[in-house]
């Protein structure tokens, strides 16, 4: 015989379910973005420098400080999800709102973070080993045939950086959102969010066209550009998370 349940009833666990939109919702979610950015521009540049100067002090530290800031990006990246959710709620962000990861699941974000930099790492391993492979074969085969293996190996080590990068961005796309907001496992989380990935294939390829070509223009003028990228890009995200997952 089953307990009788106590009431309040409890919510069911958020699953992290998902549901495919048109491909052209991408332009939607910059144009959220955009607006996003306009409701406390002073708020948002103040948090992106911050950020920038922090991720750049702990980078200066050879090799653990480049690990250090890939743990910590879905931490800061909670922290943007935070201030994104208070201009949503109608509320009024703060700058401290950038450190909220610290404060709230921070080692379920780290552990996502974890998964990132190995990955990440080891993509660059990977491509280190083909592309120092192709160069020492060209080298010891002579000039016309070796020049051919060694752009070999570099065109089959960026093929192959792509191809593994893919899963990797879909699975810790959306995996800080699930974790700061609906306290997923980094597991469930990651899994939730390459099968949102999956689903929006198309509109994300757009998406990430876009945001790589902003990126080129934002680091033009030393980097500068990154102050109003990082905010829109934010903003554009969480307005893609709020359209993708069901009963966010």
């Amino acid at each position: 015989m089953s307990e009788t349940p106590a009431f309040p009833l409890a919510p069911a666990p958020f699953a992290g379910d998902s549901r495919e939109v048109d491909a052209g919702a991408c332009f939607d979610w910059l144009h959220q973005g955009w607006a996003m950015f306009l409701a406390n521009p002073g708020i948002w540049i103040g948090a992106s420098i911050l950020l920038l100067v922090i991720l750049m002090a702990i980078s200066i530290v050879p090799l653990f400080g480049q690990i250090a800031a890939h743990l910590l990006i879905p931490v800061f990246g909670a922290g943007m999800v935070q201030i994104c959710k208070r201009l949503a709620d109608g509320g009024q962000p703060e700058i401290s709102d950038l450190f909220a990861g610290f404060r709230h699941n921070a080692g379920q974000l780290v552990m996502v973070g974890l998964f990132f930099a190995l990955a990440v790492f080891s993509i660059a391993f990977l491509a280190f080993l083909l592309v120092s492979g192709g160069i020492l074969g060209g080298t010891v085969t002579g000039r016309v045939a070796g020049f051919g293996i060694a752009f070999g190996g570099v065109m089959l080590a960026g093929l192959l950086v792509l191809m593994l990068s893919i899963p990797v961005i879909m699975a810790t796309w959306y995996a800080p959102f699930l974790v700061f907001l609906h306290d997923m496992a980094p597991v469930d989380a990651m899994k939730a969010s390459f099968a949102a990935g999956y689903k929006n294939w198309l509109a994300m390829v757009i998406f990430g066209i876009f945001l790589v070509v902003a990126l080129f223009f934002a680091m033009l003028p030393l980097g500068l550009g990154m102050v109003l990228l990082l905010p829109v890009f934010s903003g554009a995200v969480y307005a893609s998370y709020r359209d993708i997952f069901v009963g966010v």
